[in-house]
């Protein structure tokens, strides 16, 4: 069956959204794109269609909702227990954050922990109640799926299974998570659903709102700044506007470090500054109330409402913040206080935006030996110092393409700003972002860079991914992308014994930066020896700055590179082959970029029945 329409999914951290394209009403740079309203859960037995559905679930206990309170009109209450996802998820989980699943993509981005344990909500990790514990992979299909749901209740004539169906990710996402995100989408019933990085879907929903202007904005060498700041990342990317047979095109040119910080952070900063004021002494104006981790957890939710209602554009002056507690003492049984914009202003603009100069960095400081179990925060929280970084190590970006020059001053210069992501919706925070990036240009003796207007920080991100699933049937504008990043393989050294000393390791690039997707390499030139019947480890590597080395290239120095999660792996032997268990096969290496964006790497060897696929997904 012939699809109908072009489906674009934006898993976000704090919200998802979906957005389409009617197939036989779009031609060329006349697009009939809309959001799609999704159904759900507001408050208990009530439900509706709103454009965002927040991501939180919610894990309820078995007394604590009537039978049949969380069914939807598509279907009843979950055979896997009951749960809720979106808006009705939020509002309990500021009650009862233990039982609240939330940045279930950060946590699906972290290479540092079994993503397909059940470890979330993490505040139920230690807890020996009866609080169904389950994996980031599983809450990411839960949110595919009640996307999916919602989409064939209002389209049963088109289910989303049978449309063409792009999904966003960071571009900083390595292979591993996009892998998993693609399984997400899998186990939700959306086989072949394609991977798109979120600014590239930011770009994408600006080209198309402009239905053609947008080559009047911008020229050959311009170099566009996409900043993506949502509630649990701040993701940095680069893109270059080129020429080719006269008509202009983008190229994207860098991509930014996966960084935690985003709004989360700073819902925990305004929580610290609402609980000093409800914990302070009654003579310095504070409540004298002491707050326990449960009820602080709550607070938290309670600032990331306040801070939504009083930055929305004409918001009030102030907002209410309301802590629950667990026993009847106080009146209403809750401790209140306010939030006001002024105070809102103070922490979040100088907080997470100083005014820092173009050299400055993200400070770091020592960690200690043992921490708890969580997501790998960024240690600095000024986002303009992380910006900062990025321009300066990106110097060297477009110095290969014509019509470009190297940046004369210290960092690569952008000559527009596209904005993305929520936490930019207010305006004292992008004012902030433009005005410090063109204090740094005017520094440098650059021209100020202009701001692209027409942007939807919330919806951006869906609309962009639904044009590009139109774009991939060979209509309107495409922007070049593939990878972000060169991938290198470890190589270990032959090399006598000798004590207290490891064979050194060097790197083979397998895959350049800016492979297309759906595209192999050519096989690396190298003869190496491929371990099979054994246990063994596979060291992999990345580089956002290595642009000329092609496959074969060796880096002598691993610590030149940013090394990704290792996969370990008992690769089969082939009996055909007179294999062994512990036997050395002589290979060479050849990559492949799926169309999902996921980096494979197969090693052939000298017998055609000697081949071995080694994946970069999640396997530990």
């Amino acid at each position: 069956m012939a699809a109908s329409y072009a489906i674009g999914i934006d898993l976000g951290t704090t919200h998802s959204a979906l957005a389409y394209v009617d197939l036989d009403l779009s031609e060329g740079d006349a697009v009939a794109l809309h959001v799609k309203d999704i159904g759900q859960h507001v408050g208990v037995g009530q439900i509706e269609d709103k454009k965002l559905l927040p991501s939180f679930l919610y894990l309820p206990h078995a007394a604590e909702l009537t039978p049949g309170a969380l069914a939807l009109p598509w279907a009843a209450e979950s055979s896997e227990g009951a749960f809720t996802v979106g808006e009705l998820a939020r509002q309990l989980g500021a009650k009862t954050p233990m039982r609240l699943v939330s940045s279930a993509k950060s946590w699906l981005g972290h290479g540092g922990v079994d993503r397909r344990a059940p470890i979330l909500p993490p505040k139920a990790m230690h807890d020996e109640g009866d609080v169904a514990r389950i994996s980031p992979l599983e809450a990411s299909t839960r949110y595919l799926s009640h996307l999916r749901q919602a989409w064939d209740h209002a389209h049963p004539e088109a289910p989303l299974a049978e449309q063409d169906v792009v999904i966003t990710v960071p571009a900083s996402f390595d292979p591993g998570a996009r892998e998993l995100t693609s399984e997400a989408a899998r186990l939700a019933g959306l086989e072949h659903a394609v991977l798109l990085e979120e600014p590239q879907a930011a770009l994408y929903a600006w080209v198309q709102r402009s239905e053609g202007g947008w080559r009047k904005q911008v020229k050959v060498g311009d170099v566009i700044l996409v900043v993506d700041l949502g509630g649990g990342t701040s993701d940095m990317s680069l893109i270059a506007v080129t020429e080719e047979g006269g008509n202009l095109t983008l190229s994207r040119v860098a991509v930014g470090d996966h960084i935690l910080l985003g709004g989360d952070n700073m819902d925990l900063a305004l929580a610290a500054f609402v609980q000093k004021k409800l914990e302070g002494s009654p003579s310095e104006g504070g409540g004298g109330h002491k707050l326990d981790a449960w009820q602080i957890g709550a607070l938290v939710h309670a600032c990331r409402g306040a801070k939504e209602t009083l930055l929305a554009e004409g918001g009030p002056s102030a907002a209410p913040i309301v802590v629950p507690t667990r026993g009847s003492k106080l009146v209403g049984g809750s401790l209140r206080t306010e939030l006001t914009q002024k105070e809102i202003a103070d922490l979040l603009v100088e907080g997470f935006f100083p005014v820092v100069a173009s050299s400055d960095r993200p400070v770091s400081r020592p960690r200690t030996g043992l921490r708890a179990i969580g997501l790998p925060y960024a240690q600095d929280a000024g986002i303009t110092r992380h910006l900062a970084a990025f321009l300066g190590k990106q110097i060297d970006a477009t110095e290969d393409l014509a019509g470009f020059t190297k940046s004369a001053g210290t960092f690569l210069h952008p000559t527009a700003v596209l904005f993305n992501g929520g936490v930019l919706k207010a305006d004292p925070l992008a004012r902030r972002v433009l005005e410090v990036l063109n204090q740094w240009l005017e520094a440098d003796g650059a021209p100020k860079a202009r701001l692209l207007e027409g942007a939807d920080l919330d919806l951006a991100v869906a609309r962009g991914a639904a044009y590009y699933a139109y774009v991939r049937r060979g209509k309107g504008v495409r922007i070049r992308g593939g990878t972000a990043k060169s991938y290198y393989v470890g190589i270990e050294s032959s090399m006598p014994a000798v004590p207290g000393m490891e064979p050194p390791l060097h790197a083979l690039c397998i895959a350049p930066f800016g492979m297309e997707e759906g595209t192999s390499a050519a096989p690396a030139p190298q003869e190496l020896g491929l371990v099979v019947g054994e246990h063994v480890s596979f060291r992999f590597f990345e580089s956002a700055t290595r642009r000329d080395d092609q496959p074969g290239a060796v880096v002598d120095r691993i610590d030149a590179l940013e090394e990704l999660p290792s996969i370990e792996a008992t690769l089969p032997v082939e009996p055909s082959a007179g294999h062994r268990d512990g036997d050395i096969v002589p290979v060479r290496l050849q990559a492949a970029v799926t169309e999902l964006g996921t980096l494979r790497l197969e090693a052939i060897g000298q017998k055609p029945s000697e081949r071995w696929k080694i994946e970069l997904d999640v396997r530990r």
